[in-house]
């Protein structure tokens, strides 16, 4: 399979997520709604949520017992293999679709607002399989067939999680099913949080500049974050021996960001902007003359970069997702940013002083930024790192995540926690 083909295929692809609808607050999922006894998740999801380890593609839990056997004829399974067949058959028709493709391009002229600039307004998502670090046994960049066979077990196992739930199923055991996933038992353990319904982790390997990477850090070329340094181990170790000193659910300041409403998960509002592998990794870009706004689907961050020579706050003012000034370098739009806030962990380690982030936004097709960064903490690691990450044409709407701090599930979460402290007295 060649880049075009490639291409087709995942177009293709974005049309039948298109078709499925959006579900309300959370990612695009089937058409068909899925009943999932509560404990009891139907079928297999791709890896844990691990968005800072290679991720691969395994057979994941075995069904529980009362859930769905794997391979029962459904409308849906069948449905999806015709799909599945339709694709196979697709390279027949590739020569056509490469030929128009090359059209389109050579037709292609880089769109700009009304003041000059490249236009990076829209809806963009970053969502991929193409895990932040590369895994230590492979090279930079996947085949073609590669591609294809990563992919394919992708959708092969999403035919599997959106298949009828048997009615008759028996209900689960006392305390529920964990099913090893992360993102499912995160949520409220082993009686049933999100099903794969609602994830939107990413269904596509990550296309940059026509290349199928493995990874998403390109520097060091080993594409894995270098190490600590001597004072970055010991900041992390620091935090670690303050967290010890709190219960996980002694104070709201225990909780994670994401829980209280406060910061995206992972790092997709940034900088860094990233996946977080598990759904909502959706953006909304808007200029004018003297600043560019990114809004950020996952917890509605807004990034407001301001344009021209930088007034950089003093050092002691360290906001959420930083300083951020940027200027136009040819077409391509360049971001720096200081002062992250204290609080806001990269891998779990809070910035120094020194922390710096650049970015580079270049528009390098109609469904395509190409999104470039590095990272500078010499006080936290050996040396710089960057990469590089695929945003492309979101053809759908950004919805509200309607998630805000001092929320009730976070008061419910600190009640029941006291309640259990008075149950154990």
């Amino acid at each position: 399979m060649n880049p075009r083909e490639h291409r087709d295929r995942r177009g293709a692809g974005l049309a039948r997520r298109d078709e499925r609808g959006i579900a309300p607050l959370f990612a695009r999922g089937a058409t068909q709604s899925v009943a999932v006894q509560p404990g009891c998740i139907a079928g297999r999801m791709p890896g844990g949520f691990r968005p800072w380890a290679p991720r691969t593609v395994g057979s994941g839990p075995a069904v529980p017992a009362g859930c769905p056997a794997r391979g029962a004829a459904t409308p849906l399974r069948l449905a999806t293999a015709f799909a599945l067949a339709a694709v196979a058959a697709a390279p027949f028709a590739q020569p056509v679709a490469a030929q128009e493709q090359e059209r389109e391009a050579r037709e292609w002229v880089l769109p700009r607002t009304a003041f000059g600039h490249p236009d990076l307004q829209g809806n963009w998502t970053n969502a991929t399989v193409t895990p932040i670090q590369r895994p230590e046994e492979q090279g930079p960049v996947h085949t073609w067939e590669e591609v294809a066979r990563i992919e394919g077990r992708l959708e092969e196992s999403r035919a599997e999680d959106y298949a009828d739930s048997d009615p008759d199923r028996e209900a689960p055991p006392v305390g529920g099913v964990f099913t090893g996933d992360p993102r499912f038992d995160a949520a409220s353990g082993g009686t049933g949080g999100y099903n794969a319904f609602y994830i939107d982790a990413g269904e596509r390997v990550a296309i940059f500049n026509g290349e199928p990477r493995t990874s998403l850090v390109v520097d060091p070329p080993n594409g894995r974050v270098p190490q600590l340094s001597q004072e970055g181990r010991e900041r992390f170790a620091e935090r670690r021996a303050f967290a010890r000193q709190f219960g996980s659910f002694d104070n709201p300041e225990n909780r994670p960001l994401a829980e209280r409403c406060i910061m995206s998960f992972g790092s997709n509002g940034g900088p860094p902007m990233l996946p977080n592998y598990f759904y909502n990794n959706n953006y909304t870009i808007v200029q004018t003359p003297d600043h560019v706004m990114i809004m950020t689907e996952m917890v509605h961050d807004v990034r407001v970069i301001r344009l021209g020579e930088p007034n950089r706050l003093p050092a002691h003012i360290r906001p959420w997702m930083g300083d951020s000034w940027g200027r136009w370098e040819g077409d391509t739009l360049v971001v720096e940013t200081t002062n992250l806030h204290p609080n806001q962990t990269l891998q779990g380690i809070p910035p120094s002083e020194e922390f710096k982030v650049i970015e580079r936004f270049t528009r390098a097709d109609e469904h395509t930024i190409n999104y470039e960064f590095t990272v500078e903490d010499p006080r936290l690691w050996s040396r710089p790192w960057s990469g590089e990450v695929p945003f492309t044409r979101l053809d759908g709407l950004v919805y509200e995540y309607a998630c805000h701090e001092a929320n009730y599930a976070l008061e419910n979460v600190l009640r029941g926690a006291r309640a259990q402290e008075r149950e154990e007295r």
